[in-house]
């Protein structure tokens, strides 16, 4: 007996150090559990049952070992997208009401410098072709389309493409776009963003069930630069059936965007190679920055196959005849990833794809792969980040790290997240500290607080330092 017993340690102690040596090599490799998973899931597919049981099982339970209990049900977030109050009215104008379909196709057709087209409260549907918003305003004067209040407006959609913006200096403030076709592949944007539409705003806004809810490229050697989109809720209510792209800010070729304050989540590729994105700047732009997004991958839409990924400076490349300088020698240059929390995603929570000089600033990063930095072409200043996982450069991308809180892979594989249980209930969307805050030893250039406010002088590790902020009205 006593031989058995000895016997049986013996072979857990070789079963524990396979798995430690197991670990470590995944580590060196930079091969998180949740990537492992499917690819373990496919190889044992097709065979006989023993296998494809155990290669299901082994898949489960890595996807347990990182990504934990699945909850679900994620509130808003105020301050963060939740549109606490209207964006008020122009000081100026001339204010154009609609109150039918009709009125908003006339209105946006003859609009001119300083116009302020107001969508009477109601419903309104478009089908077959696009709102063209194709005259100019100017700096002084914009045109504006708008709701008097948040929610008074609904705008539905059976349409490839809703706004079609082509002209600079247009607004788009305080309504509710839902896309209603009846084939998801059918309702691609609710805003195309081209050309010559420099100085394009969408704030304060509510868009929901489109595979790209901004679309935003150049087209016959312009660009449409200096853009914002701020304080918007973007999300899809089911998930994606479509072997399109997906990802629900889309910029491609165009610089000088600042991308902020939105709240979006949702965006589930159901067809295809079911690979999706928040948001991601590519195609040899540069200047544009991302920050103080709450980014949920998997809000209500939870636990489906596929790789989502939350923020990206590169995504999945473009084709040259779509860049900036025809080339993209570089997809992104001095672009910034900072302030935002990136939560429940499948795959990366940051990644930097051929992405030169990116700064990635003061994240919190739960329940996500990690950030990657991938390609020769990308180099990342690193800085201030409190990320549930790793920070891992690949095929020759280069990374400057400065004073971040990591969780090494090998320590996923055991099913330790040491950065998570810094928070009250990630798994929930409460992202309350369990107890103080870590903070840095030395201070960083300037450094927004997710939720808008003015940051301690010790600054905590991450996007913010009181989540509770995020919670009070703003007016």
């Amino acid at each position: 007996m006593a031989r058995a017993l000895r016997w049986l340690a013996a072979l857990l102690l070789l079963g524990l150090l396979a798995a430690g040596v197991a670990a470590f090599v995944l580590q060196q490799q930079s091969v998180t559990p949740r990537a492992l998973a499917p690819y373990i899931e496919k190889r044992s597919s097709g065979h006989n049952p023993l296998i494809t049981g155990l290669g299901q099982w082994s898949a489960d339970l890595l996807v347990r070992l990182d990504r934990g209990d699945v909850v679900g049900g994620a509130p808003a977030i105020g301050g963060v997208g939740a549109r606490a109050a209207a964006v008020p009215a122009p000081a100026a104008g001339t204010v154009r009401l609609v109150s039918t379909s009709d009125d908003a196709r006339r209105a946006l057709a003859e609009a001119a410098p300083g116009d302020v087209i107001t969508f009477l409260p109601g419903v309104y549907r478009f089908e077959r072709t696009p709102l063209t918003a194709g005259r100019a305003g100017t700096a002084l004067a914009p045109i504006v389309v708008r709701a008097a209040a948040p929610g008074s407006v609904t705008i539905e959609m059976d349409l490839a493409e809703g706004f079609q913006v082509s002209a600079p200096h247009w607004y788009f403030e305080n309504l509710t776009i839902r896309g209603t076709c009846k084939v998801q592949a059918n309702c691609e944007h609710a805003f195309h963003v081209v050309g010559a539409a420099a100085d394009f705003r969408a704030r304060n806004n509510t868009i929901v069930d489109f595979n790209a809810h901004f679309k935003i490229n150049g087209m016959r050697g312009q660009f449409p630069d200096h853009g914002r989109i701020e304080d918007n809720t973007l999300r899809n209510d089911s998930v994606r059936e479509t072997m399109n792209p997906v990802t629900l800010i889309d910029l491609v070729a165009a610089s000088h965007w600042r991308i902020r304050r939105n709240q979006i989540s949702d965006f589930v590729k159901g067809s295809g190679d079911r690979i999706s994105y928040g948001a991601f700047a590519k195609g040899a732009g540069s200047d544009n920055i991302f920050e103080q997004n709450l980014v949920l991958c998997e809000a209500r839409l939870q636990g489906l196959p596929g790789q989502r990924v939350g923020l990206s400076l590169g995504g999945g490349g473009t084709g040259k005849d779509y860049c900036r300088d025809k080339r993209c020698i570089v997809e992104q240059e001095k672009s910034e990833i900072r302030a935002n929390l990136i939560s429940a995603c499948s795959d990366d929570g940051i990644y930097i794809n051929s992405a030169a000089a990116s700064k990635v600033t003061h994240n919190t990063l739960l329940d996500t792969g990690g950030i990657q930095v991938r390609f020769p072409a990308s180099s990342a200043d690193i800085e201030g980040n409190l990320i549930d996982g790793d920070i891992r450069a690949r095929n020759g991308g280069a990374v400057r790290l400065i004073d971040n809180k990591t969780t090494p892979i090998a320590l996923l594989y055991a099913g330790y997240h040491p950065v998570r249980s810094l928070f009250a209930n990630p798994a929930a969307f409460n992202f309350s500290w369990s107890g103080e805050p870590p903070r840095r030893e030395r201070g960083a250039d300037f450094v927004p607080d997710l939720c808008g406010a003015v940051r301690a002088t010790t600054l905590s590790y991450g996007a913010f330092d009181d989540i509770a902020a995020c919670f009070v009205q703003k007016d």
